[in-house]
C-alpha cells in the first residue's frame, strides 16, 4: 500500500510539472520587447552630442490609444530628460498586442558623442 501511494504521489508531481511546462507562448510575453524595441528607435540619433555617457530610467505608460505617455524621466541631465520625453511622449506603440493600463520602468544609456 505504502509502494502505491508513492507511485500515484510521483505520477501526480510528474504530471502537474508536464502540464505547468507546456503553455502556449502569448502575446502579453512579448510586451516588454516590444516597448523596449520602440522606445530605442524612437531615442536614436539625439539631434544634440553629449560628453560623457548619461543613464536614465523613464517610467512610462499606455493609454487607451496605444500611446506611450512619460510618466517621469528620472535623470541629472535637463536636456536629456527633454529629448526623451519630446520623443516619445504620445508616440503610438506599433502594434496592437498592448492594451490600456500597463506601466513599465526602462533604463535607458545615451553614449557620449562620437564625433565632437
Amino acid at each position: 500500500m505504502k509502494t502505491l501511494k508513492m507511485v500515484i504521489l510521483i505520477a501526480t508531481i510528474a504530471f502537474s510539472s508536464a502540464v505547468s511546462a507546456s503553455t502556449n507562448p502569448n502575446k502579453k510575453a512579448d510586451e516588454p520587447s516590444l516597448i523596449t524595441k520602440t522606445v530605442s528607435n524612437l531615442l536614436e540619433e539625439p539631434y544634440f552630442q553629449l560628453t560623457e555617457d548619461i543613464d536614465a530610467t523613464v517610467q512610462i505608460a499606455i493609454n487607451k490609444e496605444n500611446e506611450i505617455v512619460v510618466l517621469s524621466v528620472d535623470t541629472k541631465n535637463k536636456k536629456v530628460e527633454n529629448y526623451i520625453k519630446g520623443r516619445l511622449n504620445y508616440r503610438k506603440i506599433p502594434n496592437d498586442v498592448i492594451g490600456s493600463g500597463h506601466y513599465y520602468t526602462i533604463p535607458v544609456k545615451m553614449l557620449k558623442s562620437e564625433r565632437l
